[in-house]
């Protein structure tokens, strides 16, 4: 850890957190990977300790303690399952987010409080079928009625969407406009008009809700409005340092995770008469990968510290997602291969790992888009 941006309390957190996923969440992973979410009562118990609010102000439930919140993202990459991950990080640095920092009163206490004891769990509903990383490309349509809005359109990927309590949703209220036209909702999903069409079934993250969601006519009333008026792709935008952010911690843990995992099986497997750690090449990949997580933690670290002391730095959390993406299928997909045969079984936690990184590149921002941010921020294109 870095000395100047954690103090000595959040090593004893860090501690208990690792305590807490080992005998609530890995151990259970298996079960939800079957099921394909994480259930309420998980949400529900890691809210009753506080693990659900440790951003957030006091009043709403929270501990007001960003850098507990960043740790809690680095340490689920202990978890044995990338979906757990993505459930609890959907909702916990995702969707509420929004809320704290656009909504009214009225709207923090109604989500917030409920969402931080774990007892609603939210989704950010801004994906569609036709508009992934191009968000002024969606097409769902939030048309006023008088006092009220009227949506139409549906949206897909959504972690946490077949089974959320609320989602904050991106609708077009201005379809002239462009990207100057989409507007935030706050919207919860009892609403009539409200549907999920599909639980997706997905190459990894299997533990986690992935919904498909449509909206038929939905109306939703005017104070469902979360921040101004066709202002929601700058508050889209305003959120993803954070998302990308936690992202990139959780490449570290993950990655972290499956190194010292595939050290102690490589310690005990033994190959022409010796422990296959012993080999120079075997050990080489170690040193290679442990250099990699310590670049790219170093890198994760620095963009969290100027995040945390109120800057926006859009560059370095856009190179340090860039960078602990690639580096994570790098480092996972070495330890497969130093698993030799077993590594391509389900007997070993590995093969989940493999296939859960894969999203890294891609989701809160894929590595193309990283690229383009920081190129542009460089004065290229």
């Amino acid at each position: 850890m870095s000395n100047d941006l954690f103090q000595p309390e959040h090593d004893v957190f860090r501690q208990s957190i690792l305590e807490f996923i080992e005998k609530e969440l890995a151990a259970n992973a298996d079960e939800w990977e079957e099921a394909g979410e994480v259930p309420r009562e998980a949400f529900q118990k890691m809210g009753s300790l506080g693990y659900l609010g440790m951003r957030y102000p006091e009043k709403y439930g929270g501990g007001d303690d960003v850098l507990a919140e960043a740790i809690l993202h680095e340490s689920m990459g202990t978890a044995r399952s990338g979906g757990i991950g993505a459930d609890i990080g959907a909702h916990v640095a995702i969707a509420m987010p929004h809320i704290l920092h656009y909504g009214t009163e009225e709207q923090k206490e109604k989500y917030l409080i409920p969402g931080i004891k774990g007892d609603w769990i939210g989704c950010l509903a801004i994906t569609e079928p036709d508009a992934g990383s191009d968000v002024a490309a969606i097409k769902t349509r939030a048309d006023k009625d008088g006092d009220n809005y009227i949506v139409n359109g549906s949206k897909t990927f959504i972690t946490n969407g077949a089974r959320c309590d609320f989602m904050v949703l991106a609708a077009k209220t201005d379809t002239t406009k462009g990207y100057g036209g989409i507007s935030m909702f706050v919207v919860d999903t009892t609403t009539p008009g409200f549907e999920v069409t599909r639980k997706l079934d997905k190459l990894g993250w299997r533990a986690s809700s992935t919904g498909e969601l449509a909206f038929t006519d939905m109306v939703i009333p005017g104070d469902a409005l979360l921040g101004e008026i066709n202002r929601g792709f700058y508050q889209i935008m305003g959120m993803f340092a954070w998302e990308r952010l936690t992202l990139s911690l959780g490449s570290v843990g993950g990655s972290q995770q499956a190194v010292d995992k595939a050290l102690e099986y490589a310690k005990q497997r033994q190959a022409f008469g010796q422990p296959i750690a012993n080999f120079q090449v075997i050990a080489h990949y170690f040193a290679d990968m442990q250099t990699k997580i310590a670049a790219g933690r170093a890198l994760t670290y620095h963009a969290l510290k100027l995040y945390v002391d109120g800057g926006n730095p859009i560059k370095e959390v856009s190179m340090a997602k860039l960078f602990c993406a690639q580096m994570s299928c790098e480092v996972i997909n070495t330890c497969l291969q130093i698993y030799g045969g077993y590594g391509f079984m389900e007997e070993y936690d590995i093969a989940r790992a493999y296939r859960d990184i894969r999203l890294m590149p891609i989701g809160g921002g894929t590595d193309e888009v990283m690229k383009e941010i920081i190129s542009r921020m460089m004065g290229l294109g």
